[in-house]
């Protein structure tokens, strides 16, 4: 990985970058002297993320989903390049038993989760490539390494970040790219509205996250996670017999927690994370 740098001067994209983690990040970055695009479904409130930060920063309209989306967003930000770093950070997680998801909302996860870093990727490490530096964040979860109930799809998308962090890492790391992913575990936003929070882990607010984000491009690392020292903890339960993993489960709630969640509180969230599902 590479050496501290400074984060004043370089150019950032964030996406999904108006709400939650991502407007966390985008002022962080901000305020530390980078310039940033801001990409997001909703151009309006990405609009009000931005308006403390003057010229520097800027936000358009971009669905991670869709190639093209991609490219018009560059072109519209593109006076703030050419690109040092690229997070991608959009997501969007709606919950339930998989026997009674819609088809087209296991889509959208994965369209969203998987193949919006994907697309991003695409999009924006060839430019780093040519210049032979540049530095890929993937926010992904920590489902992506130690999969819950009520979160098939979700975990699932999310394990899919993983492995492909991984693999960019070894292809893009020969050209001078570094490639990072951050696992959060349950943070305090919209999109974990009614999850219970885990008995003795404390609870994780997006700027938490955000600063761990702004950590990793100072000083760059393969994988950090949210709070930091679970990523142990999790590792150490991972590497254990099935056995053990499902009575630790059962004992810490960890297994079922997303099935704990409160319907109503998180009504609101669900409505806006499927409607483009429909």
């Amino acid at each position: 990985m590479s050496e501290s740098r400074e984060i004043a001067g370089l150019s950032i994209i964030v996406t999904g970058g108006a709400r939650g983690i991502g407007r966390a990040t985008v002022e962080r970055l901000a305020r530390a002297g980078a310039s940033v695009a801001v990409g997001d479904l909703d151009p309006d409130l990405a609009a009000d993320a931005i308006a403390p930060f003057g010229d520097r920063v800027a936000a358009a309209r971009l669905d991670v989903t869709e190639p093209a989306s991609w490219r018009e967003f560059l072109e519209a930000t593109g006076h703030l390049g050419p690109w040092d770093v690229l997070v991608n950070n959009a997501g969007i997680m709606p919950l339930g038993s998989i026997l009674k998801e819609a088809d087209e909302v296991t889509r959208a996860i994965f369209d969203v989760n998987t193949l919006g870093p994907i697309n991003g990727t695409k999009a924006v490490a060839p430019g780093m490539v040519e210049r032979g530096h540049g530095h890929i964040v993937n926010v992904a979860s920590a489902v992506g390494r130690m999969a819950v109930a009520d979160g098939a799809t979700y975990s699932a998308s999310k394990h899919a970040v993983v492995g492909f962090t991984e693999a960019i890492r070894a292809e893009l790391g020969p050209h001078g790219l570094d490639v990072s992913m951050i696992l959060p575990s349950v943070v305090q936003t919209e999109l974990s509205s009614g999850i219970p929070a885990l008995k003795g882990v404390p609870s994780v607010t997006a700027d938490d996250v955000a600063a761990i984000i702004e950590g990793v491009i100072r000083r760059p690392r393969a994988e950090v996670w949210v709070p930091r020292w679970t990523q142990g903890l999790m590792k150490a339960i991972g590497a254990s017999p099935r056995v053990l993993q499902d009575a630790l489960g059962k004992v810490g709630e960890s297994g079922n927690v997303l099935a704990q969640a409160d319907p109503a509180a998180r009504a609101a969230y669900e409505e806006r994370a499927r409607r483009n599902a429909r």
